[in-house]
């Protein structure tokens, strides 16, 4: 069976940043950074995007160009060893865990569109008179599920299209209308008063703050790099397993970085001045992934137009939505593709049918062992498995497939290539890593117990760990 590729680069570029910009930007951006101190994780987080996700994305670029295989396959391929190819696995696993959630936030975003929409032609959206009450009827039960349902069969009709009629024809036209209608909406946003406060608390750079908070702010920072980077769950490897030429694939990570960077900033330059013009304090409305349904939706009440501007507004995150949550669909059905060569309409269907379930846990969201089912899945589950599906990746480019990695990344990439390969390698196989580790132990509260620096000595011995273990296991292949 042939394989599918994209048909122009442009598309490449827009599937992948159309991948990245998703919820995570739009949905998760805003009350991360509110919850986080403002500018001080802004800044710490443009740092991990620079210096952490433009490496990771080389490194999952590499790995699938190299390939021209999904995870699984890659992975094994790559290697010569079956081992990797089962932790391919992992990346299948990571992606329904990704899309199970991801697929009910995206039908709280339908439902809030489909309301803002009734409000065009006369009907008071629903949610207009009590945000809070109105969020905490919808958010679990049976209404959440059917449109969990509803958004999961959005998603799959896309991906039933195949790479160049479904995913590269849909997220051609999705990210060139979520840039221009978010840009609008941010220049709109900014001329109501309030805006020079909200500008203050999200863009002052204040290193005092910085200083004082960057550890606390490191973990966070670096799950939303990771999440809205799309790295971590193999996507990024399947995307570039589809690519049939050689190209700079450092130019068209930093392309992809800079799409999704200017998307996330963009988003905060909506909701906070929309926030503070209404004496809204970010940092106290609604924290958590209600954030954008409660806080926003009260403002939107009380905007004369209310309607028009939260329809367009509930609009551009359902497109940036689908094109997030097709690349998580895609990671599964590749994987059926590839290693069982079943035809794209099966695979989508069995994948599909998998997250019904898996997603309608979600939606339901019942608590077990003191925590609710979506909290667990959205929060510590989801940023775990991508903090160490990006740190194996990131190791077994610099540590199995070494010299080819680097004649992979020249490959089509000039000279710019040539200078960034060896300092590039170094960085991915040695210090990336064990920062990884280091979030991933500050994330579950390691730092706090032990302090930093033996935090420190503690990721450093993981990640030694770890490389001999590879070279032990490259030895034995």
């Amino acid at each position: 069976m042939a394989r599918e590729t994209w048909a122009t680069r442009v598309g490449f570029i827009l599937a992948a940043a159309g991948s990245a910009v998703g919820l995570g930007n739009i949905w998760r951006f805003p009350w991360v950074t509110a919850e986080n101190g403002g500018s001080a994780f802004l800044a710490v987080y443009l740092g991990i995007v620079l210096l952490v996700g433009v490496p990771g994305l080389l490194a999952e670029f590499v790995i699938g160009r190299r390939s021209n295989q999904s995870p699984v396959g890659a992975l094994r391929a790559l290697s010569g060893s079956r081992i990797w190819g089962l932790w391919g696995v992992f990346y299948v696993g990571t992606a329904v865990a990704l899309i199970s959630f991801y697929s009910v936030v995206g039908g709280w975003i339908l439902r809030y569109f489909g309301e803002s929409a009734l409000g065009l032609v006369g009907a008071r959206p629903a949610y207009f008179a009590a945000p809070g009450r109105y969020f905490g009827g919808v958010a679990a039960g049976l209404d959440a599920l059917g449109f969990h349902l509803l958004f999961l069969a959005l998603t799959a009709l896309v991906v039933f299209g195949g790479v160049r009629r479904g995913i590269e024809l849909g997220t051609k036209v999705m990210m060139p209308a979520v840039l221009v209608l978010l840009i609008g909406l941010a220049v709109w946003a900014g001329a109501r008063s309030g805006a020079a406060e909200a500008y203050a608390f999200y863009l002052s750079f204040d290193i005092d703050t910085i200083r004082a908070n960057v550890f606390d702010v490191l973990g966070p920072a670096a799950g939303q790099a990771l999440f809205t980077l799309s790295l971590g769950a193999g996507t990024m490897i399947t995307y570039a397993s589809y690519i049939d030429e050689d190209r700079s694939l450092p130019f068209d990570a930093t392309v992809i970085a800079i799409l999704n960077t200017l998307v996330g900033v963009l988003a905060g330059l909506v909701v906070f001045p929309l926030l503070f013009s209404l004496g809204v304090d970010p940092t106290q409305t609604a924290p958590g992934p209600g954030a954008l349904f409660v806080g926003l939706a009260g403002a939107f009440a009380q905007l004369p137009g209310g309607a028009l501007i939260a329809t367009t507004f509930f609009g551009v995150v359902v497109l940036a939505a689908l094109s997030s949550s097709i690349s998580m669909l895609e990671i599964p059905v590749s994987f059926l593709v590839d290693e069982y060569s079943l035809a794209r309409r099966r695979a989508v269907a069995l994948v599909t049918l998998g997250v019904v379930v898996t997603g309608g846990l979600c939606a339901i969201n019942p608590t077990l062992w003191g925590t609710t089912v979506f909290g667990f899945v959205a929060g510590s589950l989801v940023d775990a498995l991508l903090t160490a599906g990006l740190a194996a990746v990131l190791l077994f480019v610099g540590w199995v497939m070494g010299t080819d990695a680097l004649a992979e990344l020249r490959a089509g990439g000039g000279d710019l290539s040539a200078a960034i390969a060896t300092p590039w390698l170094l960085g991915i196989g040695v210090v990336l890593p064990v920062f990884l580790v280091f979030t991933l132990l500050t994330t579950f509260g390691v730092s706090a117990s032990l302090g930093f620096w033996p935090t420190v000595l503690v990721a450093v011995l993981v990640g030694t760990a770890a490389v001999a273990g590879l070279r032990t296991e490259r030895a034995l292949v």
